[in-house]
């Protein structure tokens, strides 16, 4: 096998120049994925349809994002990784041109599901500057400011879409997505270098298939366990261990392609090291005990009249959700910076303290009082949004085999999107089982405390990830 190594020449300019072509991918992108969930009722009015179909576009677009996390950084690995980022871009165009200009429902998935294409924007963005950036300072300040994006930008994102759906109807905010697009591709194609250090490489596209359908059958199952969730269906529990069983017999096919495969999409031996298997759990275990309580707990509970505060969503949002997104955005460049000098899995286990004891407050102190559930949710933006979002992805970088650069991260992406789903399974779940108590305060306390205790799980996790020694400086 012949591999051919282009990487971009590094200097000040044109890494100033990259930054700004991934920085506009990675906004474009994020606002894909968080721009229209306040405009999700104007959706369904204006599409004439109900709530829960409406939730499936969204749930539909991140199925898609995760799938298309999987392969696309390998085969950018191949055939490059600026002609990749390139064509995602395009195709996140046309799919917001397909659902701005959607007459249906049907029409809104499709274009959904196309946009779902640039699912790994942000991993394949990491390991672009990773070619391009030598220096472990300079990479870490640097890609702590592109992942903090991915935590949502600084709380303007949701906002924005609430405006305009609220002033021009749901189609304007699909028509700034598609400037947006095209203002990134625009930028990558001229300010951009190429760079594919697998060049040369058959891309294993059998092993593409099975890990596709593993992983999206997984998916679809999570989302159908989630409809139990107060309203049991036999039918329903059979589909869902039906898909399980399904991602299982996938996965060992996957397992079977690549032992035997010349050009395995990765080698087995990768799956087996401590440097896979223990970021990818750290980050299932730490997305599944946080996303919903952020996301959805906190939030409910917030607006509740009782037990909660009675807030209004506006109220809500600028108390909780956009304090948390902008702190994200602020401390994601200072974790990115410390990760180098002080160490990756130290800055981590940091965070992951952090965030327990954010969670902590929440559950123990911040029910009863709206301005202690602030300032949990806020540590909670410093500590998990603005340091443990920033390592974990930049550890599925920096641990990622020399010889596959694109394996880790994609696999990284795929167990953000199955944490996020088993949290909106899981923690919900265990809200509903404990209504039927009659204490709802006490319902509330009990989740916020369950996704403590995962948390707890993801921290120990975390102690099995080695030190990335050759992206840090040494002491």
């Amino acid at each position: 096998m012949t591999t051919l190594i282009t990487e971009t020449k590094t200097t000040r300019g044109n890494v100033t120049a990259l930054m700004v072509a991934l920085l506009a991918a990675c906004v474009a992108f994020q606002l894909n994925a968080s721009m229209l969930s306040p405009a999700l009722v104007t959706m369904g009015n204006e599409l004439h349809a109900d709530q829960a179909v409406i939730g499936l576009s969204q749930t539909w677009f991140f199925t898609a994002a995760a799938l298309f996390s999987l392969f696309l950084p390998r085969l950018s690995d191949i055939v490059g990784r600026k002609k990749i980022l390139l064509g995602m871009m395009l195709l996140m165009a046309v799919g917001s041109v397909v659902a701005a200009t959607a007459p249906d429902v049907t029409w809104l998935f499709v274009g959904r599901i196309i946009q779902g294409v640039s699912g790994p924007t942000v991993p394949l963005c990491l390991i672009m500057l990773r070619s391009a950036v030598n220096n472990p300072r300079k990479y870490g300040a640097l890609m702590g400011l592109i992942t903090a994006v991915n935590g949502g930008v600084a709380g303007v994102d949701s906002f924005v879409g609430g405006y305009f759906a609220e002033h021009f109807g749901f189609r304007s905010i699909f028509w700034l997505m598609v400037g947006l697009a095209v203002v990134a591709t625009a930028l990558i194609a001229f300010l951009a270098g190429e760079s594919k250090p697998a060049a040369g490489t058959t891309m294993d596209w059998l092993g593409v298939f099975f890990i596709v359908i593993a992983v999206g059958a997984l998916l679809t199952a999570l989302n159908e366990g989630s409809k139990l969730v107060g309203a049991f269906s036999s039918g329903t529990l059979m589909l869902a261990i039906g898909l399980i069983a399904v991602a299982v017999a996938a996965f060992a096919a996957f397992w079977t392609v690549e032992t035997r495969s010349k050009e395995p999409m990765v080698e087995t031996v990768h799956l087996r090291q401590r440097s896979t298997w223990a970021p990818l759990l750290t980050t299932t275990l730490a997305m599944t005990g946080i996303f919903a309580v952020i996301n959805g707990i906190v939030p409910a509970y917030v607006q509740a009249a009782a037990p909660g505060f009675g807030v209004g969503p506006t109220e809500m949002s600028l108390m909780i959700l956009t304090p948390y997104a902008l702190l994200g955005w602020v401390f994601g460049p200072i974790s990115g910076r410390l990760a180098p000098v002080l160490g990756y899995t130290k800055v981590l286990r940091i965070g992951m303290l952090g965030s327990i004891v954010a969670l902590a407050i929440i559950a123990f102190f911040g029910l009863g009082s709206l301005p202690l559930m602030i300032v949990g949710t806020a540590l909670l933006g410093i500590m998990y949004a603005g340091t443990v979002n920033i390592m974990l992805n930049g550890l599925g970088v920096v641990l990622s085999p020399a010889g596959n650069p694109g394996f880790l991260p994609g696999m990284n992406a795929g167990a953000f999107n199955l944490g996020a789903g088993l949290s909106f399974l899981v923690l919900p779940a265990v809200l509903v089982a404990t209504s039927a108590l009659g204490d709802a305060k006490a319902s509330y306390l009990t989740v916020v405390v369950v996704g403590l205790a995962i948390t707890v799980a993801a921290f120990a996790a975390s102690l099995l990830i080695p030190k990335p020694l050759e992206a840090e400086v040494e002491k």
